[in-house]
């Protein structure tokens, strides 16, 4: 390019014949960079710095934008966290139904179904003293608890 805005063949000759100047207009409603030497609108000239805002970003902008991005990645890292420590009780072999055999309910692998009431699969150890619990018991033979 020759330092001036880029418009197609097809409208720069129209423009000359039909002598509109649009060209010359546009031209002054555009800053040129001089570092990349792109011809930018005022919504992307850094004034202050005398480029645009691809070679010079706003710094306060720029800070800002950091900071938000800090505040996310604190959020999700103390989520992540959060979620670790739940997961320590979650015991990965226990025997769960997502689904309930009666009526088809998802379970989201909880005791009973939430759509009509049935129990579902439940561990065979238990859960105190983790002797084996036999089925239908509703204490467990060892030490007694509940079930």
């Amino acid at each position: 390019m020759t330092g001036e805005i880029y418009f197609s063949n097809n409208y720069r000759d129209l423009c000359e014949r039909n002598g509109t100047g649009a060209i010359g207009n546009a031209q002054g409603h555009f800053n040129r960079c001089a570092r990349c030497t792109d011809y930018v609108c005022g919504r992307c000239w850094n004034a202050a710095q005398g480029l645009c805002l691809r070679c010079a970003p706003d710094t306060a902008a720029e800070a800002m934008a950091a900071q938000q991005r800090g505040l996310n990645d604190m959020a999700s890292q103390r989520a992540y966290a959060a979620g670790q420590q739940a997961g320590q009780g979650y015991d990965p072999t226990r025997p769960r139904q997502l689904v309930c055999p009666h009526c088809r309910t998802e379970t989201h692998g909880a005791g009973f179904c939430s759509g009509c009431g049935y129990q579902l699969a439940q561990s065979v150890q238990c859960s105190a003293c983790s002797a084996v619990v036999p089925d239908g018991a509703a204490f467990c033979p060892g030490c007694g608890t509940r079930r």
